[in-house]
């Protein structure tokens, strides 16, 4: 297999991710120690986030075989990508939290669910908690009230048999 051969592969490998991913973060990630992104892809495996350093000219003919565009801007410099397949704000999360700690990982932005996030999109993304939080969060309010209609019916069915007494 030929140079040529290996990195069409790469590109077509790329572009089914992209293709597949709920939300693809691009990262600069200059100055990051082996210790630091060791711990940084641990998370990401924890999370099912796949994390992957790619050569920009491969990740932007990728993007745009996905059928994605506006990335050109982004690729400058060392970029990492993590994808997310099933929590879109898994990756942008992640990469967050770690930036506070390490300023090594700067992120660039990201393509969650077709579109194209800036930054600053991308840093409000990293704030939404985790499916499985605002699940249990909406459960809750769907249970408070209904908390307190069983108390309040519980307190009349006392009330009358009480008074029936």
């Amino acid at each position: 297999m030929g140079n040529r051969e290996i990195k069409e592969a790469k590109v077509r490998e790329l572009a089914e991710k992209f293709q597949k991913a709920q939300a693809a973060i691009l990262t600069s990630y200059i100055g990051i120690t082996v210790e630091q992104d060791t711990e940084l892809r641990k998370s990401m495996r924890e999370a099912g986030v796949e994390y992957k350093v790619v050569k920009n000219t491969l990740a932007l003919r990728a993007a745009k075989e996905a059928g994605i565009e506006g990335l050109e801007q982004y690729f400058e410099g060392p970029v990492a990508i993590a994808f997310g397949y099933d929590d879109p704000t898994a990756p942008a999360r992640i990469l967050a939290n770690f930036a506070e700690k390490n300023k090594a990982i700067q992120l660039k932005a990201g393509v969650v669910q077709g579109q194209l996030f800036d930054t600053a999109k991308v840093v409000e993304l990293s704030k939404i908690p985790p499916r499985d939080v605002l699940i249990a969060k909406f459960l809750g309010s769907i249970k408070s009230p209904l908390s307190s209609l069983v108390y309040v019916l519980d307190a009349i069915r006392k009330q009358k048999e009480e008074a029936n007494a």
